[in-house]
């Protein structure tokens, strides 16, 4: 009896302290795929897909519920098949890896390869889907159309050719054919 912990911890005392498996300063992931599948014996050429730069990332993947944390920010490049680059910035943001689910917070800023520009408070991928939306307000400017638009909520796929946005208000010209 007198070996066993049967206290019930309760407040402060109770509170499991979280710590990462890992920190990294000058945080950078390239993620690059082949062209082609590769064999066991195969080279071929790769191609850079995704390059996610951070000051500091925090990895709590030796968690039940496993995620990353990039605390003072993170910038995002995405090139597309012909290697054009769009760009995501934000202030903070959460990688859940068990869930492909990406958060991020705080002045989020997407510029795609063609002058489209996105910007919110919070704005939500994921992965999975390849699916990204908000529902904050939001400010998305089209310099092809010349047009801005203003709402709250939206959900679009990663590319910009399928767009939803909730509540919107704003200058928009519409061509009249």
């Amino acid at each position: 009896m007198s070996c066993k912990d049967n206290y019930k911890r309760v407040g402060e005392e109770a509170m499991t302290n979280l710590v990462p498996q890992g920190v990294a300063k000058n945080f950078t992931l390239t993620y690059t795929e082949a062209k082609k599948e590769l064999g066991t014996q195969d080279s071929t050429e790769s191609r850079v897909v995704v390059v996610l730069t951070s000051p500091l990332n925090e990895n709590y993947d030796n968690l039940k519920f496993r995620h990353q944390i990039f605390p003072e920010g993170l910038q995002v490049d995405f090139y597309d098949e012909q290697n054009r680059k769009s760009i995501i910035k934000a202030d903070y943001g959460i990688v859940y890896s068990a869930t492909n689910l990406i958060d991020l917070q705080g002045n989020v800023v997407i510029e795609s390869h063609d002058g489209k520009k996105l910007e919110t408070s919070q704005l939500y991928w994921d992965r999975s889907q390849n699916w990204i939306f908000t529902e904050h307000g939001f400010t998305y400017t089209n310099p092809e159309d010349r047009t801005i638009m203003e709402g709250e909520g939206m959900d679009f796929n990663r590319d910009f050719t399928f767009f939803n946005a909730h509540r919107t208000f704003g200058l928009m010209t519409i061509k009249d054919e």
